[in-house]
Formats: structure tokens, C-alpha cells, sequence
């Protein structure tokens, strides 16, 4: 699958809104003293240097397969306790190493193809006892995407679009299925966030920082505008304003295993 490189500040954009998952995720990890502890998709690592600050005696890693996000995450290497590694998640999770104490990893499971087969991997990857956690965004069926595969799908854009990647998530038992079947304790659930944005165009805002990234890098430069002014109609008319605001409902999914 083809994207191009993630940008930072676009991402960090709605930073506010995009924490709440991940410390909803986070509230929900019975770990007391960690001594490694593991964010795999660190992104900018604003949300991984939360963890060195709530286990400041644990050894912390974030791992990112892009490089414009690690070198954003870099620049809080001098949280004390915080390492950041330029690596694609799965050749961390076939590389020997120390057992994690803590695997995190946050809304990006959906960009791996096939990730419930990695899972029992990830798994393998704890001390007796660890801990995985994982949150994935679950709204591949909302109109943010459906739109966007829609409009992806005609001429003259769908030859170039070929082969892009997409989010694929999948639903809390599938998790808990998957997690328990490799020796597991397990808690799964959803949650649907209503996200109340401001500004002008602020779905596509949002959603060309992360889903429809890789669509947009993908079109040539000729055929982007027109794509991004259709996308924009369309999204203004699925999520029109109203008084307070946009109203993005946003669906995440989390689990949390113990390895027995």
C-alpha cells in the first residue's frame, strides 16, 4: 500500500480531541510500577511522554514508522525515562527483545493490514503478567470514509488510487476473541466520542490529517484540488454546523489484555 509521510502539525491540529481516547485507554491500565514500557505508533509523541510522566521509574519507548513523526517525537527525548525508535511496528514485534511490562498502542493497528494475526505476536511480547492495551478508530462505515472511498472510486481519480491504504478496524469481540485465544485476560469495549469542532471545513480538517491522508498524497497535483473541493462539499453537507459547533461522532474501539 502506498502513503506518503505523516505531518505532525496537521495531526496535533484537534490534539485535544484526539487525547481523550487515549487517556480513556490509559485509565483503564492496572499497571502500578512498570519497569518497560512500550508505544507502538508513538506518532509526535506528545501522548507517549504522558506515559514516562505516569510511571517515571519505567523505561519508555515510542516506535514510529514515520520519520516526520519521530523526529517531532525527538524533541521530547529529554523527558526523562523516553526513547524514540524509527522502526514499522511489526519488525519491532519480530525482534527479540526484554519483556514489555506495558504494550501500548494507539489508533494505529487500523493502518496494518491483517492486524488481529499480529496481536498474538504483540502478546508474546509481555512478561508474564504484562499488559497490552489498543485503541483503533471504528468508523470506516462513517460518511468521513464512505465519501471518501465514494469519491475515490471515479474517473479520473480511481487510477491513481490504487493500491492506497485505508483504515481497517474491527469490532470489540473480535479483539477479545483474538486476545483471550492467545492466553489472555481480557476487557474490550466502544465508545463513541461526539466531537464538537469549530472553524471553517473542520471535518476535513480532521480527517485529511489521518483517513484520507494518504488519498490525498497519493492524487497528482492537477487532480487534488477538484478531489479536495468535492470531499469538502460533501462532508459540509454530512456534517453541517450547527450552534455550538460541528458535531463529529467518532467511534473508538479499546482493549485491554493481561498476558496469563
Amino acid at each position: 500500500m502506498r502513503s506518503g509521510d505523516w505531518d505532525p502539525g496537521h495531526y496535533l491540529t484537534y490534539a485535544d480531541e484526539r487525547a481523550r481516547p487515549f487517556l480513556d485507554l490509559l485509565a483503564r491500565v492496572p499497571a502500578s510500577a512498570p519497569g518497560r514500557v512500550v508505544d507502538l505508533g508513538c506518532g509526535p509523541g506528545t501522548l507517549t511522554a504522558l506515559l514516562a510522566r505516569r510511571w517515571p521509574d519505567a523505561h519508555v519507548l515510542g516506535v514510529d514508522a514515520s520519520a516526520a513523526m519521530v523526529q517531532r517525537a525527538r524533541e521530547l527525548e529529554g523527558v526523562e525515562g523516553l526513547e524514540v525508535r524509527h522502526a514499522d511496528l511489526r519488525d519491532w514485534a519480530a525482534e527479540p527483545g526484554d519483556p514489555v511490562d506495558v504494550l501500548v498502542t494507539n489508533a494505529t493497528l487500523q493502518w496494518v493490514p491483517g492486524h488481529l494475526a499480529l496481536l498474538p505476536t504483540l502478546v508474546s511480547r509481555l512478561a508474564p503478567g504484562g499488559l497490552l492495551a489498543l485503541q483503533v478508530p471504528g468508523n470506516q462505515d462513517a460518511p468521513s470514509h464512505a465519501l471518501l472511498r465514494r469519491l475515490g472510486a471515479r474517473e479520473p481519480y480511481a487510477e491513481h488510487l490504487v493500491g492506497v491504504a485505508f483504515p481497517r478496524a474491527h469490532d470489540p469481540a473480535d479483539y477479545l476473541e483474538v486476545l483471550a485465544g492467545a492466553g489472555c485476560t481480557v476487557e474490550a469495549w466502544e465508545t463513541t466520542y461526539l466531537h464538537v469542532l469549530t472553524g471553517p471545513d473542520p471535518v476535513l480538517t480532521w480527517v485529511s490529517a489521518t483517513g484520507a491522508r494518504p488519498t490525498l498524497d497519493a492524487l497528482p497535483d492537477d487532480l487534488r484540488p477538484a478531489f479536495v473541493e468535492a470531499y469538502r462539499a460533501a462532508l459540509a453537507e454530512a456534517y453541517p454546523p450547527g450552534e455550538h459547533g460541528t458535531v463529529l461522532p467518532f467511534r473508538r474501539v479499546f482493549a485491554v489484555a493481561r498476558r496469563g
